[in-house]
């Protein structure tokens, strides 16, 4: 058997890397990050444990790194679903929608990510969270912003901080009340994006499956941003 080559060797890794992706964030969605072992999420993945140490320095990393990714991907897919669009406005809204409604979807998974990022290593720089800054900062330009480099950490200040004050144990605040507060800000027609249902439950109603293989190994990443 001839041995295989450069190009099969690599599409091989980056599969597993995925793999291990998506079973992080499966795992920690349904039980949580402190009940999810790496030895979990290499059993999950069908991966051999000592491959997740190969990828990644440890769990932090890992499940910041697959957040990032289906971030990353819900946002790609929202601002590049039909009907498609070039309006800047329009993908603000879309851009919104889509990181309120992982709030709203999937709580625990993004719970256990904004707390991640409170720990003592901080916010993790990865291909990942790389991808879903070029998704933000290209939804400011489109959106007209004359200082993209000042407007872009905002954006992301504020998703940032609406999603922390949907998910405070105890005491949640509404996502559409969300919604409002930066649409007002962005001045967004309330019609654009994806507007919620009157009757929308709060964070942990939401009807989002638990299929998140869509996002993860499933063909060559297609956007035209850097690796």
């Amino acid at each position: 058997m001839s041995p295989r080559s450069a190009s099969v060797n690599e599409e091989l890794r980056r599969r597993s890397r995925e793999r291990l992706l998506q079973a992080a964030v499966e795992l920690v969605g349904e039980h949580g990050y402190d009940a999810t072992t790496l030895g979990d999420i290499a059993d999950r993945a069908g991966s051999a444990r000592g491959l997740v140490s190969y990828y990644f320095p440890g769990k932090r990393q890992l499940v910041q790194s697959a957040v990032h990714r289906l971030m990353h991907r819900t946002l790609e897919e929202a601002l590049e679903g039909e009907p498609r669009t070039e309006d800047g406005s329009e993908r603000m809204a879309r851009a919104i929608d889509a990181i309120l409604g992982l709030a709203r979807d999937r709580p625990v998974l993004m719970r256990q990510h904004m707390a991640g990022i409170l720990q003592a290593e901080g916010f993790v720089q990865c291909p990942e969270q790389q991808r879903l800054s070029y998704l933000l900062r290209d939804t400011v330009a489109r959106h007209g912003s004359a200082d993209v480099d000042a407007d872009y950490p905002m954006l992301r200040a504020l998703l940032m901080g609406a999603v922390y004050a949907a998910l405070i144990p105890g005491a949640p605040m509404p996502v559409p009340l969300l919604r409002a507060e930066l649409f007002e800000r962005y001045r967004l027609d309330w019609e654009l994006g994806v507007p919620p249902d009157p009757q929308e439950p709060g964070p942990g109603g939401g009807s989002c499956g638990t299929d998140v293989s869509r996002f993860f190994a499933t063909g060559r990443h297609r956007a035209q941003q850097p690796e």
